[in-house]
């Protein structure tokens, strides 16, 4: 939660604090000012978390409302209440004077009423379509929102109803697909908002997605590599499995050099890590004899201490840099 308008980052100031005759005085100023978060800065963040909260409960409550009286409302009154809520968010994110953010907040809560609006006709008029038909109407519908809203967090239901719709569709009509093959299509779809995250600002005005949104993809994509490469190497099928190992070794080098550029843990974490799991499940598939659980668990301490150590000896590094 920093400062919006700030540029100056804590570690600039550390490190010019230490190559100037900089008061200490004066660097705690500038902390104070550019750095640390005032009460203005908390009252918003409170605000922007509470109303939130309130809208999280708010749509949970509509959901179970529905699941509890299902069977003593009418048809017209199911169809009617959800359609309604969805038009009245709709209006007050349209023709209200409410602060930008809080509109997104709304429409997020709107995107999700679609899909229970989806849900409810289906449940209603029993149309006989398949899960993944419902999430895909879900997708489609929201999307225009998404585009123009630009909002992180409905991006997050955006991008994992695109996931759940697949999942569902392998699982419904594509039988012949092997849980190798669903995981690398995940990976691939992750790792591309990935990379449009990362490389959309340069394309876009003003686009310029939160960390922790990059860091949620981020892990996303490399635990849908992860989870493809080790049911692979228990699975019989080797054509998709070579492929998602190729891709994988392509963007997880891909991602260390990255890492490496713009200086940045998180991808020389989570690939490591990846590396990790993927190397111990090789061994137990190797033997599952009891010395072969000894040897797994030592690697697994060892190359988590590495990971651990190199992390920090390159943060002490960049920091002085």
């Amino acid at each position: 939660m920093k400062k919006e308008a700030s540029e100056i980052k804590r570690e600039d100031i550390h490190i010019i604090s230490r190559n100037s005759n900089w008061t200490e005085k004066g660097v705690h100023k500038a902390l104070k000012d550019e750095v640390y978060n005032d009460a203005a800065s908390w009252v918003k963040f409170l605000r922007l978390f509470f109303i939130s909260l309130g809208v999280s409960f708010t749509t949970a409550g509509i959901i179970f409302f529905f699941a509890y009286n299902w069977t003593d409302l009418h048809k017209f009154i199911k169809v009617g209440l959800v359609e309604g809520l969805v038009v009245v968010l709709t209006l007050l994110v349209l023709f209200t004077k409410i602060n930008t953010t809080t509109k997104n907040i709304l429409l997020t809560a709107a995107s999700v009423l679609v899909g229970v609006l989806f849900a409810v006709f289906g449940q209603i008029y029993q149309t006989g379509a398949n899960a993944y038909d419902l999430f895909f109407g879900w997708t489609t519908a929201i999307m225009l929102w998404v585009v123009v809203a630009n909002f992180a967090p409905l991006w997050v239901v955006f991008i994992t109803l695109i996931n759940a719709t697949l999942v569902l569709y392998s699982q419904q009509v594509a039988y012949e697909w092997s849980e190798v093959l669903i995981a690398t299509l995940l990976f691939l779809i992750n790792t591309l908002f990935l990379v449009f995250s990362l490389l959309g600002t340069a394309f876009i005005d003003g686009f310029k997605p939160p960390d922790w949104f990059i860091k949620l993809v981020a892990v996303a994509s490399v635990t849908c590599a992860t989870i493809g490469i080790v049911m692979g190497i228990y699975d019989h099928q080797k054509n998709p499995f070579w492929m998602l190992v190729t891709i994988s070794v392509l963007l997880y080098g891909a991602g260390l050099v990255y890492g490496f550029k713009i200086k940045s843990g998180l991808f020389l974490s989570i690939i490591p890590f990846s590396i990790i799991v993927i190397v111990s499940a090789l061994l137990i598939k190797v033997s599952d004899g009891a010395s072969m659980f000894f040897i797994v668990c030592f690697f697994v301490i060892a190359s988590v201490t590495i990971v651990i150590k190199n992390l920090m000896g390159l943060q002490k590094k960049w920091i002085n840099e």
